[in-house]
């Protein structure tokens, strides 16, 4: 541990990576929660995969094209942003499964992203990166860019409070108090896409969707309100997210596996902790 805290304070690889790391958090505790609570945890993976189509994209775009203002946070924003809504509006308007249209989506956008990475000089490297995360490699630029969405997402989450809570708990209640569902619903799922493009960030592709929903359903076995889950998902997510780095860097192990076998480890230790005590009081 005391190499963790001499290398954050000596190196400022470190240092972006506990700030992107925190940053995250908060973004994840927010709208993790209001996923946990409407139970659309695989619509995260959905979104996260698709993300993978625009990442590609935008590579291409920039190495073959020469359009170096691209990157690929700009690419993944937009192909989430995307995703969420054509989730939405055909799960809403075509009265379609969300799962089928979810799975479709997913597994074009997993194609999309191969074939533009696969057309692009390096894209081994890139792909990697991209599918399992490497929160060591964010620079000063990308904590700008994270920080802005995070407060984006924040801001919309918190400002909207009530009419996203109601969509989550009760949509026919929501709809008696003047609530437009359908709206706040793709806010919702858009807000979901942002908060998907933070979190790969930290932990990749494949492991978004535990970073988003996990902190929010530990922070769920203890909290009495939602204001109170987001909370403790925000402080759980930051405190796995540090202790992972921490834990990764003396044996230097992936950062991203690392903080997720963590958070995942004290998620089953609270449920089944709970369950114990709950028989032990019979």
């Amino acid at each position: 541990m005391s190499e963790f805290v001499e290398a954050v304070r000596n190196y400022p690889l470190m240092q972006h990576a506990v700030l992107a790391a925190l940053l995250a958090s908060v973004a994840g505790g927010v709208v993790g929660t209001y996923v946990v609570v409407r139970r659309i945890t695989y619509l995260a993976g959905g979104i996260a995969h698709c993300v993978l189509g625009g990442m590609g994209a935008a590579v291409w775009l920039r190495h073959r094209h020469g359009l170096d203002f691209i990157e690929p946070m700009h690419g993944a924003i937009v192909a989430g942003i995307l995703a969420a809504l054509v989730i939405g509006l055909i799960s809403l308007r075509a009265r379609q499964r969300e799962d089928t249209v979810i799975g479709a989506l997913w597994a074009v956008g997993m194609a999309a992203g191969l074939l533009f990475l696969w057309a692009t000089p390096g894209y081994g490297v890139n792909l990697m990166s991209y599918l399992f995360g490497n929160i060591l490699m964010v620079r000063a630029g990308d904590l700008v860019f994270i920080a802005v969405l995070d407060a984006v997402v924040a801001a919309v989450a918190v400002l909207f409070y009530h009419e996203l809570m109601a969509v989550c708990f009760d949509e026919e209640f929501a709809r008696l108090r003047g609530v437009n569902v359908e709206l706040f619903y793709l806010l919702l799922l858009c807000l979901t896409a942002l908060t998907v493009v933070l979190l790969v960030t930290v932990v990749g592709i494949v492991m978004t969707i535990a970073l988003l929903t996990l902190p929010a359903a530990i922070a769920g076995q203890f909290a009495r309100t939602l204001w109170q889950n987001m909370l403790l998902a925000i402080l759980i997510g930051a405190v796995g997210c540090i202790g992972g780095l921490a834990l990764s860097y003396g044996p230097d192990l992936p950062a991203g596996a690392t903080i997720i076998a963590l958070i995942g480890a004290v998620y089953l230790f609270v449920v089944v902790g709970r369950t114990i005590l709950r028989r032990l009081r019979r």
